[in-house]
């Protein structure tokens, strides 16, 4: 007789580490994040020596969250929750830069202040950024998580394994997806609903390149699709609104869609 549900149930559960909670883990990030922007208010500091502790006490948790996800046969979790933290000063320099683009960009935006406190770009941007660290430093499932949580909340989407360069703009961000091989250089403006996609999906293609690169200084107009893994867009360039594209295009381009807007005078009856 097959196995009851409850049965299978239970002995997968057997077989799982207690890996903490996706809300645990987002929270995690979150504090990271807390201690390097005070902006954000949820985290409060008298101290150096404050910022010191909290930032020890969230290697510990890190720690924690390494064992359970078993980052590695041999090495040592504790040297990796150090490389992490080692290269949380780099990380809030990128970060800044990224405040910086969204400041200069957006017309809408009054100070770094309210880009930190209420853009869903920089939010989504700063847990890719910690995401891609840890992915850096072979870390599993954490990465995804994180990723996944800001994805959640601003419905922006962003692989973990995506590389994306300095002052990175993204304006509104609703419906972004940028997939886990496409690179993004630096100073590249980002409008909702851009697909940085491939352009087929093979369990076999797992290994390869699938996403497009972005040199420096494009802009990505709403709603434009950009998809394979050998196109490239050529730097300043500027692809617009509702553009499909799936080869190359070299630097300097423009690329738009040529759609037909027709207006005319409505025929409306008078009843006076």
């Amino acid at each position: 007789m097959a196995k009851s549900l409850t049965r299978q149930i239970f002995e997968k559960q057997q077989q799982l580490e207690v890996v903490p909670p996706n809300e645990v883990i987002a929270k995690w990030a979150s504090n990271v994040i807390c201690v390097l922007y005070p902006e954000l208010s949820t985290c409060a500091f008298t101290s150096e020596e404050e910022i010191q502790q909290a930032l020890a006490g969230l290697r510990e948790e890190l720690i924690n969250m390494l064992k359970a996800t078993k980052p590695c046969c041999n090495c040592n979790i504790g040297q990796v929750a150090d490389a992490f933290f080692e290269g949380v000063p780099e990380l809030y320099r990128v970060l800044n830069t990224d405040v910086e683009a969204i400041l200069n960009g957006d017309p809408a935006a009054k100070s770094e202040f309210e880009v930190i406190r209420a853009y869903p770009g920089f939010y989504a941007l700063s847990f890719y950024r910690i995401a891609h660290l840890l992915l850096w430093l072979e870390v599993p499932l954490l990465p995804r998580i994180l990723t996944e949580h800001a994805h959640a909340k601003t419905g922006i989407d962003i692989h973990p394994g995506a590389v994306i360069g300095e002052h990175c703009y993204m304006d509104h961000g609703t419906g972004i997806v940028i997939g886990e091989t496409a690179v993004i250089g630096n100073y590249v403006k980002i409008y909702q609903g851009v697909t940085l996609g491939a352009l087929s999906v093979d369990k076999s293609m797992a290994a390869t390149k699938r996403h497009p690169s972005i040199e420096d200084h494009v802009i990505l107009y709403s709603n434009a699709t950009v998809l394979g893994g050998d196109t490239i867009i050529g730097h300043n360039s500027i692809i617009g609104g509702n553009v499909w594209l799936t080869g190359s295009v070299p630097p300097g381009s423009l690329v738009y869609h040529n759609s037909e807007i027709i207006i005319e005078q409505r025929k409306v009856q008078n009843y006076s």
